[in-house]
């Protein structure tokens, strides 16, 4: 027999929670009143949950799961009208007269403020599944309307334009291939585009030479299993970046005379000496107009200059033409000194176990560094300590690179996870590219955001631009970001399409690693609270994307951002493949619930000032 006394003590403990939650709600009053019509209740709700996870509620939820009770552990979506149910049930039991309900959020109404929140944000989903898939575009969908439309027929529901990349004339383009293209069941493809923000990135490097390595395929006895293929085509023709290439893909090479290559016949042989000295022979397998394919049997390093010689009746010679600057790289290893520089002059490359000097994109980076601070550069494939900071220069040592070393090149994201740089989230770039995005776009994604003054500048300039019902997505990709989530979305909530994406890739390296399971589990409850839809970022089926193939680890992974109202893929070689293998996962997914009981410590971001009366640690 249930003790009467352990029922009337979880409902005491459960109506401290109760006026916890309603005195939290009359402190946000402002804020609520502030927010969008269709974002009321939610911001209601999302206040109430704040404040339940202000406390530590792991013992009482035991307790309640004992006496048979719901442990609260699902109630995201409507708090106090799961706590009153609670309170009803034990009333009930203990002969007590139950609180006086309100007008809140139940579940039904809860999970349908969440679909039609994401229905105006994302569109509807395909009737087959419920999440759906945003894909970057790369810069090649400017110029192919059959990338855009492939990608648009194996499932793709929103697409992506990042405007750190490309100019406002391709974009046009982008978007204009996404528009005429519909869904196998008739839905438009929304256009989502990202301003890109106060990104600190390592400076220009001096370039190497200009070669290009061709290389055949070999097997384990050094025999050549498949040659490699130059296309040579005349000086008018547009280069590839010249680096070692896939032996499965065609490099492409420019000559210095067309008709040179007008004259060439398949079983023709080029002959030259490569940049090293060693002698090669080239044989034509194919010719089309203005061009000809042949294939190269020994590995050649080809470079700008270069004669390529058909011995026949008569010699006939021609010149490579201009081919790209090899991108260079700093090789760091553990130990190692790295000093960022205001300077962003093209900075010499050097060896591991000596200094390395590269330019910091961010001047601002220089005054508010401090020694002690981590610093992670390239995704944190490379992290250090700073150990002086000037005007000019940040000195930082490796302390963690992977054994054997890495390469830091130009153009790589540079996180400073302990530093408080300030930013401004819009910089005078976002703002110029808002007037396209404005124009073109569904939704406009926030990079860098760090506190609710951000979201405002947005909301201002959206406001100014006639833009104001145009999507707002929060991206959380840095620890300021997570840590004031809830007071970012009561200022998104003043919109009315709101989203979060979480942007895992700078996340994890602002935060650690190790934390981003937790962390995006965290982002998705306060998420699911304020009924605003998630959208499931960075690194989904990359492998596969890139490569063709994907890894054991990513397939969970893309299993499990089916919780998600959408998941991005980012782009590669094989990202339709990619499109059309989540979209298979996604349908598979959507007939399992999740069965997880949710254990609801405090959050330590949103850790009162004093001890909370439910529990004391």
């Amino acid at each position: 027999m249930t003790d009467v006394r352990e029922l009337g003590s979880v409902a005491s403990e459960l109506g401290v929670l109760r006026d916890c939650m309603l005195a939290a709600e009359a402190a946000y009053v402002a804020d609520i009143s502030a927010a969008h019509p269709l974002h009321r209740r939610s911001a209601v709700n999302l206040v109430h949950y704040r404040e339940l996870r202000r406390h530590d509620m792991r013992a009482l939820q035991t307790r309640l799961s004992l006496l048979g009770l719901s442990s609260l552990g699902r109630s995201e979506s409507h708090v106090l009208a799961s706590i009153d149910g609670v309170l009803a049930v034990l009333a009930d039991l203990t002969g007590q007269v139950p609180p006086q309900p309100g007008a809140l959020v139940g579940l039904q109404e809860g999970r349908g403020l969440l679909t039609r929140n994401a229905d105006m944000l994302l569109g509807s989903p395909p009737s087959r599944r419920q999440t759906r898939i945003m894909v970057t575009m790369p810069s090649a969908a400017a110029d192919d309307q059959r990338l855009v439309d492939g990608l648009i027929g194996r499932g793709m529901d929103a697409a992506r334009v990042n405007c750190a990349h490309d100019d406002s004339g391709a974009w046009g383009r982008m978007v204009e291939f996404i528009r005429s293209g519909v869904t196998a069941d008739g839905r438009p493809c929304k256009v989502a585009m990202d301003l890109a923000g106060p990104k600190l990135r390592t400076g220009p490097l001096l370039p190497g030479p200009r070669v290009v390595k061709v290389r055949p395929l070999r097997d384990e006895r050094g025999r050549v299993v498949a040659t490699a293929r130059v296309r040579l085509m005349g000086p008018l023709a547009v280069t590839q970046r010249a680096e070692e290439v896939d032996t499965e893909s065609i490099i492409d090479i420019p000559v210095s005379d067309a008709e040179w290559v007008r004259r060439r016949r398949v079983g023709d042989r080029i002959r030259l000496q490569d940049s090293r000295g060693a002698h090669r022979t080239w044989t034509v397998v194919e010719v089309a107009d203005g061009m000809c394919i042949a294939a190269v049997k020994a590995t050649t390093y080809a470079m700008t200059g270069l004669e390529l010689t058909c011995q026949g009746q008569q010699h006939d010679t021609v010149t490579v033409g201009e081919l790209a600057q090899i991108e260079l790289a700093h090789r760091v290893e553990l130990g190692d000194r790295i000093n960022l520089t205001r300077s962003l002059a093209p900075a010499l490359v050097t060896r591991a176990g000596t200094d390395h000097f590269i330019g910091c994109s961010l001047p601002e980076a220089f005054q508010r560094a401090r020694p002690g601070e981590r610093v992670m550069l390239d995704d944190g494939k490379i992290g250090g300590i700073i150990e002086s900071v000037t005007n000019d220069e940040i000195a930082m040592r490796v302390t963690d690179v992977r054994p054997g070393g890495a390469n830091l090149r130009a153009g790589k994201g540079i996180n400073l996870p302990d530093t408080d740089l300030e930013l401004e989230a819009l910089t005078a770039k976002d703002l110029e590219d808002l007037v396209f995005v404005a124009g073109y776009a569904d939704m406009v994604s926030l990079s860098f955001v760090r506190r609710p003054e951000d979201v405002a500048q947005l909301q201002d300039e959206l406001r100014r631009l006639g833009a104001i019902e145009l999507g707002i997505v929060l991206k959380i990709e840095n620890t300021a970001a997570f840590e004031n989530l809830p007071e970012l979305l009561l200022q998104a909530m003043r919109s009315a399409q709101v989203g979060v994406m979480i942007a895992r890739g700078d996340l994890a390296v602002e935060i650690g690693f190790e934390r981003l399971s937790e962390v995006q589990e965290e982002i998705m409850w306060v998420c699911e609270a304020a009924h605003v839809p998630v959208i499931w970022a960075t690194q989904v089926l990359d492998t596969l994307a890139r490569t063709g193939h994907p890894s054991r680890a990513e397939i969970t992974d893309a299993a499990m951002s089916a919780r998600a109202e959408c998941v991005m893929l980012n782009k590669g070689p094989f990202i339709t493949d990619a499109v059309g293998m989540l979209d298979s996962i996604l349908t598979r997914m959507r007939g399992h619930h999740d069965k997880k009981r949710s254990l609801l410590r405090r959050l330590r971001a949103w850790e009162p000032a004093v001890l909370d009366p439910i529990q004391r640690e």
